[in-house]
């Protein structure tokens, strides 16, 4: 097993990408790192994938006279860059530490380096999917699969907490900055942490904490906004944060007499970011596949990954098979999400080495993704009002946070009826999340 997380051990390259200078300063890193490729014949080539909207991800190759395009991608380096300013919003410090636990299980290739703005790991081969493949059968049963075994596996791992003073000298040292502003604030961090008692840190919820306190607030509407999502915060906090669900992170729950304790199992290592980007499809020799053979996944940055309910990672991934452009028409019906969940939970007990009544287990784990399926809208909805500010990326982010945002408030009015109180057309993707088949 692997011990509590604490200070990366991964190489640190003190050079930075720059992205007006992508080809030179990204050779710069890959041969510090790989000062023999400069020296040995063939060429490097730098392929610059554009599936997200946060990072900069090449693809660096060496290629070799003689060596297959597979030996070569063998060889190969992911060079992962992050988004300007995104230390706001992305513990980079907790992101190393996931890859390095997740490479532990054999669920991520392994981490090569970090450097100032980034890091570099084994290139996957395999196919990027698309929203449309993951509405495909033989590629979403593979997701399911896949899921369960990162739920059931890899061990949520609380951060480990030095002084304030300790962790900023430390990124000094390093070369790192400090993560977020709140590790110059005790109390700033101290809140965060707490936002859910009894919870380790982080978590899901601790997550969207630290992104409310760093929405912007330079205008009255903006502090009005803030307050807002602050006492929505609180209020599914208060809501979700205890409810009983599958995972390892035990809390013990006594009865008023004392007479009764149960142990109510909450959080997960869940992805919190399974878009169709994220999901790879492994390559398979000639002849394996037929026309309903299952594929096999990888699942891809983790900078997100962190303990949560299964219900959220879940939720947050049916909101996925829609895209970026949030096309509500493709979610999955309610006979797709059953379909799905029993392909998880037989995966799941499989990795657990337990045995229930797993058709008992699916219809649980139906209502509680039910139950959640708004929370995935709050949470990208925070992010993308904080991207409107910060990013230079070309995508509309203030106007993904408004229907990010509106699916909560529509989650809303469906759950607590005001919306049928009110007399109002339901919304799309209410109606659609509804539907049978």
């Amino acid at each position: 097993m692997p011990s509590p997380i604490g200070t990366s051990k991964v190489r640190f390259i003190p050079l930075t990408y720059n992205q007006s200078e992508s080809q030179i300063s990204a050779l710069r890193l890959v041969l510090a790192l790989r000062p023999e490729w400069e020296q040995t014949e063939g060429k490097i080539e730098l392929i610059r994938f554009t599936d997200g909207i946060t990072n900069t991800l090449l693809k660096v190759v060496k290629q070799k006279p003689g060596l297959s395009a597979e030996e070569g991608d063998n060889e190969a380096i992911l060079l992962r860059a992050y988004g300007q300013g995104t230390d706001v919003l992305i513990d980079r410090e907790r992101e190393t530490q996931n890859h390095e636990l997740l490479s532990k299980y054999g669920l991520a290739p392994e981490l090569l380096a970090r450097f100032q703005n980034g890091m570099l790991y084994r290139f996957i081969r395999g196919a990027v999917t698309s929203p449309a493949d993951l509405r495909r059968p033989n590629v979403w049963r593979a997701v399911a699969r896949r899921l369960a075994e990162w739920h059931a596996v890899v061990p949520c791992l609380p951060a480990s907490r030095e002084s304030v003073s300790k962790e900023i000298n430390g990124s000094a040292q390093f070369g790192m900055p400090p993560v977020t502003p709140s590790k110059r604030d005790p109390a700033l961090q101290d809140a965060i942490d707490n936002v859910a008692p009894g919870k380790m840190a982080p978590n899901v919820w601790t997550v969207m904490q630290k992104w409310v306190y760093a929405l912007p607030t330079a205008s009255e509407a903006e502090k009005t906004r803030q307050a807002l999502l602050q006492k929505e915060l609180t209020r599914l906090v208060a809501e979700f944060s205890n409810r009983a669900g599958l995972g390892k992170n035990s809390v013990r729950i006594a009865s008023p007499s004392m007479h009764h304790i149960t142990d109510i199992y909450q959080l997960v290592f869940a992805h919190c970011d399974l878009l169709s980007g994220n999901v790879i499809i492994q390559p398979q020799a000639p002849g394996a596949m037929t026309s309903t053979s299952i594929e096999t996944v990888s699942f891809i940055d983790y900078e997100y990954a962190t303990p949560s309910p299964a219900a959220f990672d879940l939720a947050n991934h049916f909101a996925e098979w829609g895209g970026f452009d949030c096309d509500y028409h493709v979610l999955p019906t309610r006979a797709q999400r059953l379909d799905f969940l029993r392909e998880y939970i037989r995966s799941y007990f499989a990795h657990v080495g337990h045995q229930d009544d797993e058709e008992t287990q699916v219809r649980k784990l139906f209502e509680e993704v039910d139950v959640f399926r708004g929370i995935p809208g709050f949470y990208w909805g925070i992010w993308a009002l904080i991207q409107a500010t910060i990013s230079q990326i070309d995508f509309d982010y203030a106007a993904y946070a408004e229907t990010r945002l509106g699916e909560y408030w529509a989650w809303r009015e469906e759950s607590d009826g005001s919306r049928v109180a009110g007399k109002k057309e339901i919304s799309l993707r209410e109606k659609r999340w509804a539907e049978d088949a």
